[in-house]
């Protein structure tokens, strides 16, 4: 930790004022040159690419298997080729961030059930090809049973698609992640389906479109709620989500979900054009969200700040309640 001059007095003896300090107090700008926690050297937009289509591939399949039972041959074509092709360019960009194909099959070679980029891993490949076997036979008309398990199957593994990026990232010991690890599952859940209803809204008709318009507005609930539950609840930790370019893209987040909230909800349903709007509003909401959430992260992980004070404030805190006890 780097120290500068300080000329502030303490007590001495008996506890006067006035004496100057003899150790300078400590400035949290470096630990000897260099930074405390190294920054995660995950890429971008590789990474917060990833983590978007993730959410927005578990979250189509769950609608499309919901358009199946209900009779929404529509609604199940885009929703079913949304979770098939997001599934597929987001393991090209996690391939991409991994350096080498074989990378990705390595991690399939053990299961570590406490590693949640393992059990990710377990989850992403399966949920690939029951996808990708759905949305073919949905498309050619062949084996429609099977694709239809498929589809179903796919749906399972929707959710833990959906929200399992947020466990992983919150396994770290990078404060912005770390400390808001009991949020950030919901506030990837509502993300990934308002991206999911957003889509569906912009390239379904209207009159099949119901139940899109319904999961973008019940996800961006979700995710306006525990986002700002962050911001107001995890002090220290949450300020990189406040400040500098993270702020403002969950900033933006905030302000585009909300008024994609409201057209959607005065004129979601009746104007086609309002409907498409609100969609891909949602749908760069939710874009905006998984970039600002990941580099808040980075910003954490470059200043000591975030690492030394929460220390030092457990810290206090177990000392006092020792001596309350005692």
């Amino acid at each position: 930790m780097t120290a500068q001059p300080e000329q502030r007095r303490r007590p001495r003896g008996g506890g006067g004022k006035g004496d100057r300090l003899m150790v300078p107090e400590a400035e949290f700008q470096s630990y000897y040159g260099r930074q405390i926690l190294k920054t995660p050297t995950w890429k971008t937009p590789d990474v917060p690419l990833y983590l978007f289509l993730g959410g927005l591939a578990g979250c189509s399949a769950i609608l499309a298997e919901g358009a199946a039972l209900t009779d929404n041959p529509e609604l199940e074509r885009v929703t079913r080729l949304a979770a098939a092709g997001g599934a597929a360019v987001g393991t090209v960009a996690l391939i991409h961030d991994l350096g080498r194909p074989e990378r990705f099959l390595h991690m399939l070679r053990v299961v570590k059930p406490t590693s949640p980029l393992s059990v990710g891993s377990f989850i992403l490949a399966p949920f690939s090809a029951l996808s990708g076997a759905a949305v073919a036979s949905h498309v050619t008309g062949v084996l429609p049973a099977l694709g239809r398990l498929a589809g179903v199957g796919a749906a399972v593994f929707g959710p833990p698609l959906a929200t399992y990026t947020a466990a992983l990232v919150a396994d770290t010991a990078v404060p912005a992640w770390h400390e808001a690890h009991r949020e950030l599952p919901f506030v990837f859940a509502g993300s990934g389906s308002q991206a999911a209803g957003g889509l569906a809204m912009m390239l379904v008709p209207l009159d099949q479109a119901g139940p899109a318009r319904t999961m973008a507005l019940l996800g961006a609930a979700v995710e306006i709620a525990a986002a700002e539950t962050i911001i107001h609840r995890r002090g220290l930790a949450a300020e990189p989500y406040r400040k500098g370019r993270p702020g403002r893209l969950m900033k933006l987040s905030r302000n585009a979900t909300a008024v994609a909230t409201a057209a959607n909800v005065l004129l979601g349903g009746r104007s086609r054009t309002a409907a498409v709007l609100a969609g891909a509003t949602y749908v760069g909401a939710s874009l905006a969200t998984r970039f600002g959430i990941f580099e808040a992260g980075l910003d954490s992980a470059r200043d000591p700040k975030y690492v030394v004070i929460p220390q030092r404030e457990r810290l206090a805190a177990r000392e006092k309640a020792r001596a309350e006890a005692s």
